[in-house]
């Protein structure tokens, strides 16, 4: 299926590689994005203006602050697995605990306030897949670090925290709300359908962290109003004790939307431990792609065998596969 540009887009397309400063691109890129048709074979075309677009305003406000401070230094993670999901919330919410407890990671805890001052990274297994959990600083109204904003960027979800152990807790998971709309980066229960490509939407859970606590019954009744308001899936859990953490494991990775498929090779066993992860919704020759660039465009059928066919039977590039299917492409 072909994005069809339109003449005007590659004209502000032109005027974008010949702008000399972040301004003059920004009005270009802004331009290419209304004229962009809005369907799924320009999703990817949507995505790079996306990050573009927010990267450029990041880019100006900056300038417009003054100099820049000495920063500790700037982060990127390599995408690793499934997806890249961030954990957001308050100081002392919990969220390093957590993160030691699904994960290998090792991060700094102590009972007080901004003990995270680096983003720290890990892998958390679910199933046969894993994701790639990444602990942020504390956000708060007063305190909120440059590199958030890149690595709130490159994730694909996010799991924003509110402690049970606090009175305040509500107060202070939307005083990291706040913050975080405030650098132009929202977190949302859904994806809106269309939105605003100067601010970067991320899928949320919300996790009711400290249910051991002794008081967590009560507090979590008192904020019931709150976390109703917010819209947000809620996973009630306790890091010390476990409880709910497979529960949280699932949530993460329905956050993501992505599905699970196996390959298979002519007349081979299906290969079931190590399956490739594409969007829920992708067709045969997207799935081809996500295995090997050029087979997006080369494959032509495949077998495919789960919920969505009968087992084994052949269809075409555009047959949209479901999770856990196993695939055996042709070219």
């Amino acid at each position: 299926m072909a994005v069809n540009l339109p003449p005007h887009y590659h004209d502000a397309d032109a005027r974008y590689k010949k702008a000399k400063t972040a301004e003059e691109k920004l009005v270009a890129l802004r331009e290419m994005w209304v004229l962009l048709p809005k369907h799924k074979a320009s999703e990817k075309v949507q995505v790079i203006l996306k990050c573009k677009i927010s990267e450029l305003t990041d880019e100006i406000e900056t300038a417009k602050s003054g100099p820049k401070k000495a920063a500790p230094g700037s982060f990127k993670f390599t995408k690793q697995g499934a997806g890249q999901v961030v954990f957001l919330g308050p100081p002392n919410a919990g969220k390093s605990t957590l993160l030691s407890k699904l994960t290998k990671a090792s991060p700094a805890i102590a009972p007080y306030p901004f003990t995270t001052r680096e983003p720290i990274p890990g892998m958390m297994d679910y199933d046969d897949i894993r994701v790639q959990l990444i602990d942020l600083p504390p956000i708060t109204a007063d305190a909120y670090e440059p590199f958030i904003t890149d690595l709130t960027r490159s994730a694909d979800a996010a799991v924003l925290f509110l402690d049970l152990a606090d009175d305040d807790g509500p107060a202070a998971t939307q005083a990291t709300l706040d913050r975080l709309k405030a650098a132009r980066r929202m977190p949302v229960p859904e994806l809106p359908a269309d939105d605003d490509p100067t601010t970067y939407y991320l899928r949320t859970i919300l996790v009711a962290a400290k249910r051991d606590d002794e008081a967590a019954d009560i507090r979590l009744e008192m904020a019931q109003e709150w976390i109703a308001a917010s819209g947000f899936p809620v996973v009630i859990l306790s890091a010390e004790t476990g409880a709910g953490l497979p529960e949280l494991r699932k949530a993460i990775f329905d956050s993501l939307k992505v599905q699970r498929i196996y390959t298979k090779q002519p007349g081979k066993p299906a290969d079931l431990a190590a399956p490739f992860t594409c969007p829920v919704g992708s067709t045969v020759a997207e799935f081809a792609g996500y295995v090997h660039n050029d087979l997006e465009e080369t494959v032509k059928s495949a077998r495919v065998w789960g919920s969505g066919a009968f087992d084994g039977q052949t269809v075409g590039r555009d047959h949209i596969l479901r999770e856990k299917d196993v695939v055996e492409l042709h070219a």
